[in-house]
């Protein structure tokens, strides 16, 4: 099969840009040329001979994607914590309600113990008298 030749005309650009036009044809070349199993072994070359400005780039984002993940970590924790306390609180109110009901049915209770002592009492001498 018969390839056309790519030629491109770039009158107004600079070397920036004749450098990035040179290196995304060579790119494309090695993805028609190549087979799959080499292009990886031909990417990896690429990787290590690189000046290290794509794992400095990565560095950056692996650091910004840390935090932000950090971030999201702590106001997940801050919400949780605060759910806790809310539940302590309520817990709490709940249980003075239920301690104070307590106390009023305990003294209901020796109310009515001592109006039954007072009912023995007053049929007791009821009794005696007849």
């Amino acid at each position: 099969m018969e390839r056309p030749s790519l030629e491109i005309n770039l009158p107004d650009t600079h070397e920036e840009g004749k450098l990035y036009v040179v290196d995304s044809l060579n790119n494309l070349n090695k993805l028609n040329v190549c087979p799959d199993g080499s292009q990886h072994a031909l990417d990896e070359e690429e990787n290590t001979g690189d000046t290290g400005e794509n794992t400095a780039g990565s560095n950056i984002r692996n650091q910004c994607l840390f935090f932000v993940t950090f971030i999201l970590t702590l106001i997940v924790s801050l919400a949780l914590v605060s759910f806790v306390i809310f539940l302590i609180i309520q817990t709490r109110n709940k249980m003075d309600q239920i301690t104070s009901r307590l106390l009023s049915e305990k003294k209901n209770i020796e109310e009515l113990k001592k109006m039954n002592n007072m009912i023995l009492k007053h049929l007791n001498q009821s009794r005696i008298k007849r």
